[in-house]
């Protein structure tokens, strides 16, 4: 059956191609005729229209008029106003302070030199934040400072600008906004190398030692891998930090036991119509503030404890009655507690110093002072600055030698910060403290999360 069909296939195609042999020229007649007939269509639609040659041409002149805007002022980009920050320096004068502000401006310079307001204000004291807005001819449109004093709620702010008639200057005041921050880190070497590492002020680092130091000697029982996070207050002015608070929460993990201290003010005010004294406290209401602070002077080096040693001057061996703490020359040298001065002057190797009563029948003893500040009967407070650390009297370099003694028997002074009393928080305002108490948890677990960060 398959044969039969392939043998009929053949031979149709034999027959078609004798057939096309036979009549090639009629073949292509049909074949021209049915092109023909699909193009000519086209053709003829396309020959009806005109020659686009032959058309008429014809040109039209018409005057327009320009708007007056147009005629009275050039067509130009807009003024573009350009602003730089800087932190002044102790240095500055008025032409390095302009030229790293991008400020090409003599007429200024002359202003900031010969202005009452801007020289003091602004040359010879550092560290103040200054923006400086241009013109794009580099010229001085506005220039503002601002800094804030310790302990002050308002910061200044001086401002300088451009008007018709030349520069003014004018300075206002105006109130600090405050923000919180939060910072973790970790000892590898030193406290103060990990709250740099963590890129913690130097204000804040310092207390974050004082605030921990009744309860951990910093000089000797530090540990690698101890561990601290901290919150702490920023003031602001204008969204620029101004300057560091205080700490407002921290925590601190020393061989493995762990610290937690907060602030708290308990609200209103007191039977003198002023508002309580607010202070630092442990998470479970027990005031950490103590009697007796646990060293005279910020966080610095112990050269000599409370033990025997060889005195330097005197060449022998001798028991040293107190701690001396090596310190730059002008250190403040603070009081420990409360009390009353009962001597401020100059006694034997001591060479300048203080003697300071406080209850309980205790005494302090600072010396080798630089510098006095205060004198005998002066009541004076915890924290004080009472004189400036030097090398008077028995001394080969600046340092304070300070003394604890009860019923006039000297006493090693770490221990005694250290087994003063302290004070828990009043019953009334319990509930409260607990309240926040809870909120400083919160906060001290985000500030543990937190990669050290710094802060430039």
């Amino acid at each position: 059956m398959i044969n039969s069909a392939l043998n009929r296939g053949q031979a149709m195609f034999v027959t078609t191609v004798n057939t096309l042999a036979q009549y090639p020229k009629h073949l292509s007649a049909i074949v021209t005729a049915t092109l023909l007939a699909g193009g000519g269509g086209a053709w003829a639609l396309a020959s009806l229209g005109p020659d686009v040659s032959q058309l008429p041409v014809q040109m039209v002149l018409e005057a327009v008029q320009p708007t007056a805007s147009l005629v009275d002022n050039d067509i130009s980009a807009p003024a573009l106003n350009l602003f730089r920050s800087d932190i002044t320096r102790s240095t500055d004068t008025a032409d390095t302070l302009l030229k790293r502000l991008g400020v090409d401006d003599p007429q200024a310079a002359q202003f900031l030199r010969t202005n009452n307001l801007t020289r003091q204000a602004l040359f010879g004291r550092g560290g103040r934040h200054v923006t400086a807005e241009t013109l794009d001819t580099h010229q001085l449109d506005k220039l503002s400072a601002r800094w804030s004093q310790d302990d002050s709620l308002e910061f200044k702010r001086l401002v300088v600008e451009r008007g018709a008639a030349g520069f003014t200057a004018r300075l206002e005041s105006a109130p600090l906004v405050s923000t919180s921050r939060l910072a973790s880190g970790t000892i590898q070497t030193s406290l103060f190398a990990a709250t740099d590492d963590a890129g913690l002020p130097d204000s804040i680092a310092t207390q974050l030692a004082e605030l921990f130091s009744g309860d951990i000697d910093f000089r000797r029982s530090l540990r690698k891998d101890d561990r601290f996070n901290v919150v702490y207050e920023v003031l602001e002015g204008d969204g620029e930090s101004l300057r560091t608070g205080r700490v407002l929460s921290a925590e601190f993990v020393n061989a493995g036991k762990v610290f937690q201290a907060m602030w708290f003010q308990p609200p209103g005010t007191d039977s003198a119509g002023q508002p309580h004294r607010g202070g630092y406290y442990s998470l479970d209401g027990q005031s950490l503030r103590r009697a007796f602070l646990s060293a005279p002077v910020a966080f610095s080096r112990v050269s000599s404890g409370f033990a025997m040693r060889f005195h330097p001057v005197l060449k022998q061996q001798r028991r040293h009655l107190g701690t001396d703490f090596a310190a730059p020359t002008g250190t403040p040298a603070r009081t420990v507690g409360d009390g009353v001065v009962t001597f401020a002057g100059v006694q034997n190797g001591y060479g300048n110093v203080v003697f300071i009563q406080h209850r309980n029948h205790t005494e302090t003893v600072y010396a080798h002072l630089s510098r006095l500040m205060v004198k005998r009967g002066e009541n004076v407070s915890q924290g004080q600055t009472i004189g400036l650390v030097g090398s008077t009297g028995w001394a080969t370099g600046p340092h304070l030698h300070f003394e604890v003694r009860v019923n006039g028997v000297q006493h090693d002074p770490m221990r005694m910060a250290q087994t003063s009393e302290t004070v828990p928080v009043p019953a009334a305002v319990l509930p409260l403290f607990k309240q926040k108490a809870n909120s400083v948890k919160t906060a001290l677990q985000a500030a543990a999360s937190i990669q050290p960060t710094r802060f430039e």
